[in-house]
């Protein structure tokens, strides 16, 4: 990543992408992160982002400006457990298609997408069908965008301090979990090395530095 980069986090409240903030304003790069409660704002501005107020769900919503002069996006956004598959699809899907729409609307190129591990499964049922159903219809639309994409697909997040050790595959087959942390520190990685573009790879804990193994994807 040149010096200086200005990013632009979709979802920006989420526990990931204030951690990613933090690390890229922490490197020098300017961060503007959408949030949707005006409460919300002091949390961003604590982590050095420059909060945007942006609801996803909301047409009118000024999402175009929030990316307007971005070097990169990160979609970090997510209903969360608890709401409803329609909410589930307005949100991780709808709202990762309108990011891909505003992008190319702003000329940005660059566009990181947080998903998860499983979507392959998308046909299941029970409270995650309908979640790893939208990821998966979000992941394919970007890949198709034609925007220089990567996908990141962490295994099971947890609240545990960050190794800076992980392991980096297309699809390890099994389940895993990796600390919130060090998910933010492979986007950072991903953000930083050029060569992720084009990648879609799953993420969890493991025993390789996190710069080192987002290096193999080259």
């Amino acid at each position: 990543m040149m010096e200086g980069m200005n990013v632009t986090i979709v979802g920006g409240h989420g526990q990931v992408a204030l951690l990613l903030a933090k690390r890229l304003a922490d490197a020098g790069h300017r961060v503007r992160s959408t949030h949707r409660r005006p409460e919300h704002a002091a949390d961003l501005e604590a982590v050095g982002a420059e909060p945007v107020l942006v609801d996803l769900e909301d047409p009118m919503s000024d999402l175009d400006g929030a990316v307007a002069g971005a070097d990169a996006v990160v979609f970090a956004a997510g209903a969360g457990p608890g709401s409803g598959a329609q909410r589930k699809r307005d949100v991780d899907l709808g709202g990762a298609v309108r990011l891909i729409g505003a992008a190319r609307d702003a000329g940005v190129q660059r566009y990181v997408m947080v998903s998860t591990v499983g979507t392959e499964r998308a046909h299941v049922s029970g409270e995650m069908g309908p979640y790893l159903e939208a990821k998966r219809q979000a992941d394919e639309a970007l890949a198709k965008s034609g925007l220089d994409f990567t996908i990141v697909r962490p295994g099971r997040l947890t609240d545990d301090a960050g190794s800076g050790l992980v392991a980096v595959a297309g699809h390890f087959g099994r389940a895993g979990e990796i600390a919130r942390d060090d998910v933010a520190a492979v986007l950072h990685e991903v953000l930083e090395q050029p060569q992720t573009i084009g990648h879609t790879f799953e993420v969890m804990d493991g025993d390789t530095p996190v710069e080192r193994a987002v290096a193999t994807l080259a």
